[in-house]
């Protein structure tokens, strides 16, 4: 195998786009609330992030979440507009790309929302985010990406975590080739990334989190005490476990 398989880490923060250009990621998803899945991040988390970037000169590293709420991923209007609203706030503060996605009530990807998701986008890279997962087929969602515009999907091949979803992984990487990114995410560990960069997929995608009590009590108002923060052992020991893959 030769290349180096890239890393994408999804970081909440601008001390996790510093470790992440630090430790030889290929980019980051910027997000907040990794424990609900993540939610857009703010507007000034989005410009801290993309002056990071640019101040490293690390090209089309600064991917931008862009998921209103928790829960399922079937929107009404007003949510599609608020994405909409939200892709072009991003690319507006100098966002690469922004990662998004859609099911129907049927459990099929949401071509039309997509649609205007890309239109938002407006030549930025477009990452499908795990809505695939959720989908009724997610083999077939993805391969209904082919020649839509989305330049990527994150996905753990339908399943709870990439461990599980290992061989519909393989089978979406081989089958959509040359036509749609499949980047490896769920659940992703250092000790999984060999095993898939040897079924083929071109990108794997890891929260590398640790947890931090920094900030004193959070109080009767604050929520549980503490949050998640990037660990930068854990962004080098992925890198690493990439670039050995690309050695094998």
């Amino acid at each position: 195998m030769s290349g180096f398989l890239p890393v994408e880490i999804a970081v909440q923060d601008a001390a996790g786009v510093r470790i992440a250009l630090n430790g030889g990621a290929a980019r980051v998803e910027l997000c907040q609330a990794l424990g609900m899945g993540g939610l857009t991040p703010s507007a000034g988390l989005v410009e801290a992030a993309v002056e990071l970037a640019r101040a490293a000169s690390a090209a089309s590293f600064v991917h931008v979440l862009v998921r209103p709420r928790g829960g399922g991923f079937v929107y009404d209007r007003d949510e599609v507009e608020t994405i909409v609203r939200d892709i072009r706030s991003a690319r507006s503060l100098g966002a690469d790309g922004v990662v998004v996605g859609a099911l129907t009530d049927a459990g099929a990807l949401d071509l039309a929302a997509i649609a205007l998701f890309l239109d938002a986008a407006d030549g930025l890279d477009v990452t499908l985010h795990r809505a695939v997962d959720a989908a009724t087929d997610p083999l077939a969602a993805v391969a209904a990406l082919a020649g839509a515009g989305v330049r990527r999907v994150l996905t753990s091949g339908g399943a709870a975590d990439c461990r599980a979803g290992l061989p519909t992984l393989a089978r979406m990487a081989s089958e959509v080739r040359g036509t749609v990114e499949v980047m490896a995410g769920g659940g992703v560990g250092v000790g999984d990334i060999g095993a898939l960069a040897a079924i083929g997929v071109d990108a794997v995608h890891l929260s590398a989190r640790r947890h931090d009590e920094r900030g004193g009590p959070s109080g009767p108002g604050g929520g549980e005490i503490g949050f998640d923060a990037t660990d930068a052992d854990l962004v080098h020991a992925a890198v690493g476990a990439a670039q050995a893959s690309a050695r094998a």
